[in-house]
């Protein structure tokens, strides 16, 4: 059994220790948020934060998260998370969507140490996130929204 802490939970898993945590969050704890990219951490899809810092669960053991404190989009009520989710609904970055849960995390470990990021600290910060729909421009204003609004 692999002990998780999950969005605050603690869960005890019966899995092979070098199960990617990207199958163990989706498949045996159902949180279907964290989304399947391209399985080489290239992509960002998969992003999760682990003890705060931006991991792609696709090919992180999950022994290696064991104990640690993950944190999902699923924890949308993290106040990072909310301010950068209504930052995107306004600045219209969502298209296909697809990517959206591993950028709002990567931004959010962003704005968690540094509350006014220059724009090449956001494109610093987000160059592992991929967008197939470009929308780099409206995620890059988006989280200077969201900044502005952390601040406030």
């Amino acid at each position: 059994m692999i002990t998780l802490i999950v969005n605050g939970q603690r869960h005890e898993v019966d899995v092979a220790p070098d199960t990617p945590l990207l199958w163990v969050l989706r498949d045996t704890l159902g949180l279907t948020g964290t989304k399947y990219g391209c399985g080489q951490a290239a992509c960002g899809a998969c992003t999760v934060h682990l003890n705060g810092n931006p991991m792609r669960a696709c090919v992180l053991p999950v022994s290696a998260a064991a104990g640690s404190q993950i944190t999902t989009i699923e924890a949308a009520d993290h106040r990072i998370i909310k301010a950068l989710q209504q930052a995107w609904v306004k600045r219209e970055v969502p298209q296909c969507g697809y990517c959206q849960s591993g950028q709002i995390l990567s931004a959010a470990a962003l704005l968690a140490g540094n509350a006014q990021p220059s724009d090449a600290d956001i494109d610093s910060a987000m160059g592992g996130n991929l967008c197939r729909c470009a929308t780099y421009v409206r995620i890059r204003a988006a989280i200077h929204d969201a900044a502005v609004t952390l601040r406030a």
